[in-house]
């Protein structure tokens, strides 16, 4: 990429693959043309987008209904049975949305199986990846969940259904139970819709204990909400004794400016920036694909990055 920057896809190309969305972002459109070019190349038939109105439309970063019954939306079989497995076994209560997981291919939903998956199904390869990055904190892994959350609708909690999107019980080098509460982004801009306030979130802002001011007015809003909720529900595992440490930690591409933005606004309330302090820290999907490569496993890298990274393919679209 020029200047390291996402390139602004022309309408007419994207009309041409069936990936003009008038509202997506720079980076959502360039990353949505991506999921339609990799479905291209590996002869995976278009899918169709269906309207609040029942509408229907072909989408280029969606897949067809026999294609998606296959598993086309994860990089490898034994992704897709075990995301299968995933679903059908979930906890109560639990929102994994069928229609995103296994046809949308923008969604990040899937990704956190493409990017997980692969350690779920390998003990010692999450060992290696989990200590590459976070070796001041992870000693060895005790389990990968997906979509989790401590109590949906607990008052001791966040008294909602929030939950986690890939949630990780660890051993620290200190020897205490801690965990890796996930939240994954892609082309996510950070202004989805807004839940309603609901008291416990007042109390625990309070209680927490990492905000500078837990009244702040922009924690409540986007881009922050969604960040401050999550956070305070991983703080609040810890003070209940679930576990006696834990990070909230924040997954994006580096090139989603929107994400970045919302993540560095919402540092900037934190009492400190130290995870250690703090419990919130931020990894880039680019550091997660480095990590396979570091830990011997390029065949996951290669595919990681061919699938979600690899805008190079965009730029070669454009220019021919």
């Amino acid at each position: 990429m020029q200047f390291n920057r996402i390139p602004l896809v022309p309408a007419a190309i994207l009309k041409a693959h069936r990936v003009n969305e008038p509202g997506d972002t720079r980076f959502k459109a360039a990353a949505r043309f991506l999921q339609s070019l990799w479905r291209d190349e590996r002869g995976l038939p278009i899918g169709t987008h269906r309207s609040p109105k029942g509408k229907r439309r072909k989408v280029g970063s969606r897949l067809d209904a026999e294609s998606a019954k296959q598993g086309g939306n994860f990089l490898s079989p034994d992704i897709a049975k075990l995301a299968l497995r995933e679903s059908v076994y979930r906890e109560i209560g639990a929102v994994i949305e069928q229609e995103r997981l296994w046809t949308n291919m923008l969604s990040s939903q899937p990704l956190c199986f493409n990017l997980f998956g692969w350690m779920k199904l390998d003990a010692e390869k999450a060992n290696q990846f989990f200590r590459h990055l976070f070796p001041d904190y992870v000693a060895a892994l005790q389990g990968i969940y997906f979509e989790h959350s401590p109590g949906r609708g607990n008052p001791a909690f966040t008294d909602d259904n929030s939950a986690f999107d890939v949630f990780v019980v660890c051993i620290t080098p200190d020897g205490e139970t801690g965990f890796i509460a996930i939240e994954m982004k892609y082309s996510e801009t950070m202004a989805e819709p807004l839940a309603g306030l609901r008291p416990r979130y007042e109390e625990l802002s309070r209680l927490a204990g990492i905000y500078k001011d837990p009244e702040a007015p922009a924690l409540r809003g986007n881009p922050m909400q969604q960040l401050w909720r999550e956070h305070m529900l991983s703080r609040a595992m810890i003070h209940n004794g679930l576990y006696s440490t834990g990070r909230f930690v924040v997954i994006h591409p580096e090139q989603n400016h929107q994400c970045r933005a919302g993540v560095n606004a919402y540092r900037e309330h934190l009492v400190s920036a130290d995870p250690q302090v703090s419990g919130f820290q931020v990894v880039t999907l680019e550091e997660c694909i480095a990590a396979f490569r570091v830990i011997g496993d390029t065949e996951a890298a290669d595919a990681l990055h061919g699938r979600y990274l690899d805008f190079g393919k965009v730029e070669q679209a454009i220019f021919g």
